[in-house]
């Protein structure tokens, strides 16, 4: 009773202080990449800087799964947050001394990466320790807001900083921020959840009883597939939306800006509503529709005539906001239904095959897209998308019923 009353103290508390954290480390990320492109002028250089913030999450999210399920989850991001902090306070020491090469950044931006693959599942896993189940899709569509909001404002800050200063004074900002958010942090308490001490003989047994955590759970089961093909298809939407503003529509970097914030708006808003309404009761309709709805938008962004790119701004806006419409409740379904002791495990195994699958979404997109023009990838996208949500609806719609009859008979 009193985790349904006080939840959203506790709740708003830790997301001020990851607001700081959020704002500062997207800034900063801003930052680091538009240093890298002014210094080298070489996309291999960008291409090596992205590979590098994927590594961590990609090998090692499986095993700091096990590390997040075995420990206190409060210290774990308390930790992160000071890797994260050290890892820039030791950037800036460097460049004020005039050390300036690009091989620290990228060590930087390995250690940076690996903070969050602790963090993030982390805070996930946390949160139905702090949040109780009825309202975790509402407090997804809050965290989620407020991640949209310091994910628009990150790059403007980080545009900002590096036009008034320089890196080494850019990332003395992410150290304030993780300062600030260890302690609102600190000052919040996490129940402690329940540790299975069998699990502690063998990291790769705890790893593999995880999977089968995952396995047994038929509704995430059938709906990771739909997940796993959405990523594959929704990431290089974003991504190409800026050929697709100049090829297509001959847009300027203006236009391109424009279609950028209203995307991230899309989420925005649709992540606010999500945290005030809790979304559609049917939470797997919901993810059905908002994939179908976004195949969509998808599709008419690719048939539109050239002249009518202000149509084209209102589709990618719906987009922005159908990206939320399947995360969020997602999210929530595993934070609802996998045990305590096992939802770092699980949370960092779905993060880790998403995080390949965005690059192998990127690696079909471009060729294909060199190929037959980025319109045309968006209609084959959207065709695809359309198809997506169809069997994400017929191979969840009998756990939707099972959710509502097990509301009913509460």
């Amino acid at each position: 009773m009193e985790l349904a009353v006080n939840w959203r103290k506790s709740f708003f508390t830790i997301y001020t202080g990851q607001a700081f954290s959020l704002l500062s480390s997207s800034a900063v990320q801003f930052s680091i990449i538009w240093w890298i492109t002014m210094e080298t002028g070489s996309a291999m250089a960008l291409t090596i800087a992205s590979v590098v913030g994927l590594l961590p999450q990609a090998f090692i999210g499986l095993f700091a799964g096990v590390w997040i399920d075995r420990f206190n989850r409060k210290k774990i991001m308390i930790i992160a947050d000071c890797v994260v902090a050290l890892s820039s306070l030791f950037l800036g020491a460097l460049f004020f001394i005039g050390i300036q090469k690009i091989l620290f950044v990228y060590i930087v931006l390995f250690v940076r990466a690996l903070g969050e693959t602790f963090h993030k599942p982390a805070l996930q896993a946390a949160i139905p320790q702090l949040v109780p189940s009825s309202e975790l899709t509402k407090a997804g569509g809050f965290g989620q807001m407020i991640h949209s909001a310091c994910s628009m404002a990150g790059p403007m800050l980080g545009a900002f900083l590096m036009s008034v200063t320089t890196l080494q004074y850019a990332m003395l900002v992410d150290v304030l921020g993780a300062v600030f958010a260890v302690l609102t942090l600190s000052f919040v308490k996490v129940p402690k959840h329940t540790i299975d001490q069998k699990s502690k003989l063998s990291i790769i047994q705890d790893m593999k009883h995880g999977i089968c955590a995952f396995k047994s759970n038929k509704a995430l089961l059938r709906l990771s597939i739909p997940m796993l093909i959405s990523t594959i298809i929704f990431v290089p939407l974003g991504t190409l939306l800026p050929l697709m503003v100049k090829q297509y529509f001959n847009g300027t970097a203006w236009h391109n800006g424009i279609v950028q914030t209203l995307f991230s708006s899309g989420m925005l808003i649709a992540a606010m509503i999500i945290g005030i309404t809790g979304g559609l009761k049917k939470q797997f309709l919901m993810i059905s529709i908002s994939t179908s709805l976004l195949g969509i938008c998808a599709l008419i962004g690719g048939i539109l005539p050239a002249h009518l790119f202000w149509v084209f701004c209102i589709v990618v806006f719906v987009m922005g906001a159908m990206g939320m419409g399947f995360n969020i409740p997602f999210t929530s379904y595993i934070q609802r239904t996998v045990p305590s002791k096992d939802l770092g495990k699980v949370i960092s195994l779905v993060t880790s095959v998403m995080s390949f699958g965005a690059p192998v979404g990127m690696f079909i997109a471009g060729p294909v897209s060199e190929f037959i023009g980025v319109s045309n990838w968006m209609i084959c996208a959207g065709v695809i998308m359309i198809f997506i949500g169809l069997l994400c609806y017929f191979l969840t719609r009998k756990f939707d019923i099972a959710l509502e009859s097990e509301v009913v008979s509460k």
